[in-house]
């Protein structure tokens, strides 16, 4: 039996999962009520609302705020991520891509696999959907995989990706 690592967020998405379960109608889940949470492997200035689906098992839909300035360093995820912003502005980079800055309303797909980072310029408020379970995997910047605790040191400014030496 595989277990949650993420506490309060698994007692949370259970309930959303049971109720989806029981009942083929229409899911809503307003802002108003959801409860954002903090995520073990992510920064403490993003919180998560779980919408819909069990993002340790499978596609989901996951609402994420931002505090102005919060930074999620140089990392990929097994799965394709949709991304909508609700709110707010921020900076989305994969590596070897330039930035593009994201506004309310717009789209972005972040392939799977593929090395990338964000920035809150202001409060941001947006949805993530997965479309494989959710997991993390953070980089330094030659692109090799650290552990959470040395990516999400609080004193770590933002780094750049370095470009690969020629052969």
């Amino acid at each position: 039996m595989r277990h949650c690592m993420f506490g309060a967020l698994c007692l949370m998405i259970g309930l959303i999962v049971s109720a989806a379960a029981q009942d083929s109608s229409m899911t809503l889940a307003p802002m108003a009520t959801s409860k954002f949470v903090n995520m073990p492997g992510v920064p403490t200035c993003m919180k998560i609302a779980v919408q819909r689906g069990d993002p340790s098992k499978g596609p989901s839909t996951m609402l994420l705020k931002f505090t102005p300035g919060c930074q999620v360093p140089w990392h990929w995820h097994t799965a394709g991520e949709h991304l909508m912003v609700v709110s707010g502005s921020g900076k989305a980079e994969m590596k070897d891509s330039k930035p593009a800055v994201l506004k309310a309303g717009d789209y972005a797909y972040l392939p799977a696999k593929n090395i990338h980072q964000f920035r809150a310029i202001t409060a941001v408020t947006m949805f993530d959907m997965p479309d494989a379970a959710f997991d993390i995997h953070y980089v330094d910047s030659a692109g090799k995989e650290i552990p959470p605790d040395d990516a999400l040191k609080s004193d770590k400014k933002p780094m750049a990706m370095k470009k690969p030496m020629p052969k």
